[in-house]
């Protein structure tokens, strides 16, 4: 079947959200008791970085995602048209626009970029190039949007995830709404009057005594992070792992399938090992929505690291896909799961075993924490964003070594407050607080002295053992947000795991 027959349909299809996968939620909060609106109720995402609001007078709320990938204003009339081998894209503004023909088991059989396009784009495909092509994909800075050729043409959405929201308000319990489509209106929030038990501002959160001892592996002095370290020889002979932007992997741990997006950039030449990076998702997040809101593989890409996108899981009644980081919110161990990806990537890919690390947003921070705790002898340094160490995880940490910890964090965060305590949400966790958790880093990496503050405005544990950092980046008036991965992977790399704890 070629192109031509599929291109037979003339037509165009509106990008006003096809390629940003817009999202957007309308409706009131009223108390549950007295049915009155209730008015500045603070309303946020979990798994979306910087979206709030606040109810009006009148109980009323919107929030969206408006970015959009295609256009510069709602009114711009981006269109995709399509007649027989040409396709047309019009009305767009981008600084880089990819669009990809791709058979049914998705390899690419044309692809074409263009820069800095200002009002159409012409891609004219030959009948040969285009044989059994089955979608179409294209790419406007960074946003996708695929589509199924045929008689119609059908917008494919990626698997991003839908909006995960909480409301907050003085006097009231903390409610929660997980979105049901891309557009909600008329929705119904009905908050309960009482206390999330959350500590005042002005309340220090501190780690218990047995979870803040360092462990006995960690009792050599202090050295500087330039002292030489042995380097494993990783012979790159006979590795499978091809370039790709975004390719479906998975292993079996304890009989279950679990699933991630493996993403090898086109700096990767497979002929000496790279660093690797994992980076776990928010709660009711996924590997693909992380893999498309992370600002690490912006950085990591042109030195060809390879980025790994793991798909958490859920447990009845909870809040969507997570990590088993305590009481909430996963059954499943991945710590375990962690480790399978990591023997699965050395057995495909050339990594550096010396230089793995870890990040993650919200949940996913709190994920990169307890890998920290838990796997300190396969990563070499971990940079959570938006979430602390809890009593639960922080108690069980088992410490191989002394790791290197870089925390960002935001002072008005409304979903994982910085001053810590009870979530609120009757999930059993219970946070040490941005600062809490910065002295705990402190305390089982044995660092001496006082923090500093560094080049980069964060407060610094500098002399801890065996050369590792601890390092807390707080954003004043910060929200709920994505780390600053300019400053997030030039602290990772600079530190390496130990040869000897290298398997």
């Amino acid at each position: 079947m070629t192109m031509s027959r599929f291109m037979a349909f003339t037509g165009t299809v509106a990008l006003l959200s096809s390629l940003s996968f817009g999202w957007s939620i309308s409706g009131t909060v009223t108390s549950e008791g007295s049915g009155r609106a209730l008015s500045g109720v603070k309303i946020t995402s979990f798994n979306y970085a910087g979206f709030e609001t606040t109810s009006a007078e009148d109980g009323s709320f919107t929030l969206a995602d408006g970015s959009e990938a295609l256009h510069s204003s709602p009114m711009a009339k981006a269109s995709i048209g399509f007649n027989h081998n040409v396709i047309s894209i019009s009305g767009v503004k981008a600084q880089t626009i990819t669009v990809s023909v791709m058979d049914a088991l998705g390899k690419v059989a044309f692809s074409k970029t263009q820069h800095n396009v200002m009002g159409s784009m012409i891609v004219d495909l030959n009948k040969s190039t285009a044989k059994g092509a089955k979608f179409l994909r294209i790419n406007a800075d960074g946003n996708r949007g695929t589509y199924q050729l045929g008689k119609t043409v059908t917008l494919m959405k990626e698997g991003d995830p839908l909006p995960f929201l909480q409301f907050s308000l003085e006097g009231y319990k903390n409610a929660t709404y997980q979105a049901q489509a891309e557009v909600e209106t008329g929705v119904q929030i009905k908050m309960t009057r009482g206390s999330n038990d959350h500590p005042t501002s002005s309340e220090t959160v501190k780690p218990e005594s047995s979870a803040a001892s360092t462990p006995e592996s960690s009792s050599a002095t202090a050295e500087s992070s330039s002292a030489k370290v042995e380097q494993i020889i990783v012979d790159c002979a006979g590795k499978t792992a091809k370039v790709g932007d975004k390719q479906n992997m998975s292993v079996t741990v304890d009989g279950k399938k679990r699933t991630f997006i493996m993403h090898i950039p086109s700096a990767y030449k497979g002929d000496k090992p790279v660093p690797l990076v994992i980076d776990y998702h928010p709660i009711g997040g996924s590997g693909n929505g992380e893999f498309g809101s992370s600002p690490y593989k912006a950085k990591t890409d042109p030195e060809g690291v390879i980025t790994l996108y793991p798909d958490g899981t859920s447990k009845p009644g909870g809040m969507g896909n997570g990590w088993n980081v305590g009481p909430c919110c996963s059954n499943d161990d991945d710590v375990k799961f962690s480790y399978a990806m990591i023997d699965k990537l050395k057995e495909i890919a050339c990594i550096d075993p010396q230089r793995i690390y870890a990040t993650g947003f919200s949940m996913g921070g709190g994920m990169s924490n307890h890998v920290a705790c838990m796997m300190s002898d396969v990563f070499a340094a971990v940079a959570p964003a938006a979430m602390d160490l809890n009593k639960t995880n922080s108690a069980a940490c088992k410490m191989s070594r002394p790791i290197s910890v870089i925390n960002f964090r935001g002072t008005n965060d409304p979903v994982c407050r910085y001053q810590g305590g009870d979530s609120g949400f009757n999930d059993g966790l219970n946070f040490l607080g941005a600062e809490g958790t910065f002295r705990f880093w402190a305390e089982k990496n044995g660092c001496e002295g006082s923090p500093s503050k560094n080049s980069d405005g964060c407060q610094e544990y500098s002399n801890c053992k065996d050369g590792t950092k601890v390092v807390l980046c707080t954003k004043q008036g910060g929200g709920h947000d994505y780390g600053d991965a300019s400053i997030g992977w030039p602290f990772l790399k600079q530190f390496t795991l130990p040869a000897s704890f290298v398997k």
